[in-house]
């Protein structure tokens, strides 16, 4: 069974080395039963509980994206020891109005890339406590914090260095078994 899942880059520049490594997830994800498939965020204005009474359209597309996928996948970078704002105001969008959580049961996984020794792990920290809280079955390990180096990851998604690629494909596979485990199909 292959499995649809909606990803979301946490950050909004196309250049970013975050959207370079979803690529090559994507490139990487059919060999591991699942389907990438990006849900965008860029478009939203910043949430408030005043459109709870009449969603705009991009609001309402994105919560059917997440509420359509089997899992979702969060590749994000780290802005200040924590995610970026404009991905906190995509899960504000999707976990609301009350009652109406998209994330609700859903199996998420965490992943993210920055050039520093630590890499994004900080960041990760917030968002599982944030995935958690809203409900997501988030998965727990491994844990992939991606030292990015330039040329790690070409522009096309191609990963250059065997070990990471080995790396990502037993994320994807951890992965791929969480969401069966939690979807229990």
């Amino acid at each position: 069974m292959t499995y649809r899942v909606g990803y979301i880059v946490g950050s909004l520049s196309q250049r970013s080395i975050n959207r370079r490594l979803a690529k090559a997830l994507t490139k990487l994800a059919p060999s591991h039963d699942l389907e990438l498939v990006e849900i965008p965020i860029g478009d939203l204005p910043l949430y408030n509980h005043d459109y709870d009474a009449d969603y705009p359209e991009v609001g309402k597309q994105l919560k059917a994206a997440i509420e359509s996928s089997d899992a979702i996948l969060i590749v994000t970078p780290e802005y200040n020891r924590s995610i970026p704002g404009a991905l906190k105001n995509a899960i504000d969008w999707a976990s609301r109005p009350w009652g109406t959580n998209s994330f609700n049961g859903k199996p998420a996984a965490v992943i993210g890339a920055s050039g520093g020794s630590i890499s994004t792990a900080v960041a990760q920290q917030h968002l599982k406590s944030i995935l958690l809280f809203s409900n997501a079955a988030v998965l727990g390990q491994p844990e992939a914090y991606i030292q990015f180096a330039e040329g790690l990851v070409t522009e096309d998604g191609e990963v250059t260095n065997e070990t990471t690629t080995e790396f990502l494909s037993l994320f994807l596979n951890a992965f791929a078994a969480h969401t069966k485990r939690n979807l229990g199909r």
